[in-house]
């Protein structure tokens, strides 16, 4: 069962709910080593409450991490509405947001987006896009991910944010922040918070030719091209790295041919896409690489690579398993599989059709995953072992420093009591 529907014009919403006011969080971490010997020293090196008790004053730490976001529409909650771009690269129309937000907010589901649930996750209030003109706060971070958008500069250029502006937008933060909190904690604010990327899809959509009878990648060098994709993100880590970044965390590239939009232009839909998913195994394998050269390189870096392509993969293979009627098709679109990108009826082509649940999709347009099945990746993304998640999981990137705290802690109340 769908609805067929015809473009109309969005009503305007109020602002975002917050899911959650901040707090820090204590919790165990792999990462431990010789914390409790460098614990005097961290001590220094935290802002703490004064809390009186009846043996002693005892210092806590009252500290978060925030979370910078990076990428494309896989990311992207809102950015692009405050871009001059054409609706091809925006999701601020309906039938995007009913699900949850009753308003098309920019995000490119029919509710939260994966980075939603991780800040939730987190402790984190929903976080800003960049470009809100409403002058937010970015204490707890803002994403700066723009629909479209690629690490190439080419990729879409001239409608979308790239990721080297992305990178300036955040060393633009840096300095909001300073003025704002002073040198000292935003050093110190920047060194334990997450910044989380998900960069590369794009820029392979782009290695597809397309004409009325044949579908076929470019013929170019294909190692060489990921190399350049892959230097082009190497190069914003490294860059943050130098403002002061230590934490990172990526998703790799997914199985692309299995998306419906890819997946219809081959055999018609009926299986995925493979020479162009093909691709996104040479990026994840330098991917690999890379962040391993990095650990080696960059003193104090720390990451976690979500293995996005497993994770999909099986769900689009098995979607009865997780919840879903289907993994193929989306719940938003038209033509087989609804792979044709018409979701909203203003890209182009006003009739599209809706299904009456998205829950039952894997997902939601013909691009993009479904509240539902973000839910479920930023699950895995946080608490995924090391099938899916290398060398760590997200929640243990982001509680290395809570970690420490809470050792800290520990350590001070022992040696007041044995003093």
């Amino acid at each position: 069962m769908y609805r067929r529907r015809r473009f109309s014009t969005p009503r305007r919403g109020s602002s975002s709910p917050l899911l959650h006011s901040s707090s820090w969080v204590v919790a165990a971490s792999p990462f431990l080593v010789d914390v409790v010997s460098a614990s005097l020293l961290l001590c220094f090196s935290f802002s703490v409450l004064i809390i009186q008790t009846s043996e002693a004053q005892i210092c806590l730490p009252k500290k978060h991490a925030s979370l910078f976001l990076f990428g494309d529409s896989f990311f992207d909650n809102g950015n692009n509405n405050y871009i001059n771009t054409t609706t091809l690269y925006q999701a601020n129309y309906p039938p995007y947001g009913e699900t949850l937000f009753k308003y098309p907010s920019g995000r490119f589901s029919d509710g939260r987006m994966i980075p939603d649930f991780i800040a939730e996750l987190a402790k984190l209030p929903l976080l800003p896009p960049y470009l809100h003109p409403g002058n937010p706060d970015f204490t707890y971070g803002v994403n700066f991910a723009s629909g479209g958008s690629g690490a190439l500069l080419q990729t879409a250029q001239g409608y979308v944010i790239d990721l080297h502006t992305q990178v300036k937008y955040f060393k633009n933060v840096k300095k909001i922040l300073r003025e704002k909190i002073g040198d000292e904690e935003v050093e110190a604010l920047l060194k334990r918070s997450v910044y989380f990327f998900n960069v590369g899809g794009n820029d392979y959509r782009g290695l597809l030719n397309v004409t009325n009878s044949t579908v076929r990648l470019l013929p170019i060098d294909k190692q060489q091209f990921v190399g350049f994709v892959i230097g082009n993100l190497t190069n914003a880590i490294k860059e943050i790295y130098e403002q002061g970044g230590r934490k990172f965390g990526f998703l790799n590239v997914g199985p692309i041919g299995c998306s419906p939009s890819i997946r219809i232009l081959k055999n018609n839909g009926s299986t995925c896409f493979d020479e162009i998913s093909a691709v996104a195994r040479l990026h994840n394998i330098q991917l690999s690489k890379m962040t391993l050269k990095l650990k080696k390189q960059l003193n104090g870096f720390k990451y976690s690579v979500h293995d996005f392509y497993v994770s999909l993969s099986q769900v689009v293979t098995y979607p009865s398993k997780y919840g879903y009627k289907g993994g193929s098709g989306a719940c938003c679109g038209s033509g087989p599989y609804r792979g044709e990108y018409t979701c909203g009826g203003n890209k182009g082509i006003k009739e599209y059709e809706l299904c009456q649940n998205p829950n039952d999709y894997v997902f939601f347009d013909s691009h993009h995953p479904s509240d539902k099945a973000c839910e479920y990746f930023a699950q895995l993304i946080w608490n995924g072992n090391y099938t899916f998640n290398k060398p760590s999981n997200l929640n243990q990137l982001f509680q290395f420093y809570s970690s420490i705290i809470f050792f800290l802690y520990i350590y001070i109340i022992c040696t007041i009591r044995n003093y």
